[in-house]
């Protein structure tokens, strides 16, 4: 029988002052593991820029998801445009497309004349409340990335994410679309909340 040992770091609690650590913990990971990319969800674009800044001479790629427009005001999107014109010069690819583990079910599940749970957003709330937050956003960042071309489905990826703000969860991620989500695989945990 084979073995690997690796380090799993945990947070005491979620949130945004984990960010520096997620970072140099997702950077380690990809050089130890010889992944080139690193997916890192942002809502603003802050969480991109630590990112970015950690990773330059590293030869790492950077994919950012975002919100997808209108996902906290309608016909708004919440990623600063001078950060992602600025990122986008670097050849940073900036990712948003619909949420693949809500979308059109949310309208559906929110809907007063409608109502009800919806499988996408079980499967969501089930990877939330039994792992993290910064999991949920992780794996719903890569499948939006595959579906979107920004990324194969053949290599592992490094997968970030967080709750609310920042980073707090690192992962590593075997790709697929939406379309195949019981393919994908979460095959590593590096870092995440302790507590939630």
């Amino acid at each position: 029988m084979t073995f690997t040992q690796k380090n799993i770091w945990y947070f005491d609690k979620p949130g945004e002052a984990n960010t520096p650590d997620a970072t140099r913990f997702a950077i380690e990971r990809a050089k130890e593991l010889r992944i080139n990319m690193i997916i890192v969800a942002s809502t603003s674009g802050s969480t991109a820029e630590t990112f970015f800044a950690a990773m330059k001479g590293t030869g790492l790629t950077l994919v950012v998801v975002s919100h997808v427009m209108g996902f906290a005001k309608p016909g708004e999107w919440e990623f600063s445009k001078e950060t992602a014109d600025r990122l986008r010069g670097q050849g940073v690819k900036i990712v948003t497309g619909t949420h693949a583990l809500s979308g059109l079910e949310r309208a559906i599940s929110r809907s007063p004349k409608i109502g009800g749970g919806s499988r996408s957003e079980a499967i969501a709330e089930s990877l939330r409340r039994t792992v993290s937050v910064g999991l949920k956003v992780a794996v719903e960042c890569v499948l939006i990335a595959a579906d979107q071309g920004a990324i194969g489905i053949s290599d592992e990826v490094i997968a970030v994410g967080g709750t609310a703000t920042g980073a707090d969860t690192v992962c590593v991620i075997k790709p697929a679309h939406t379309s195949n989500f019981f393919d994908l695989q979460v095959r590593e945990i590096v870092a995440m909340p302790r507590n939630r």
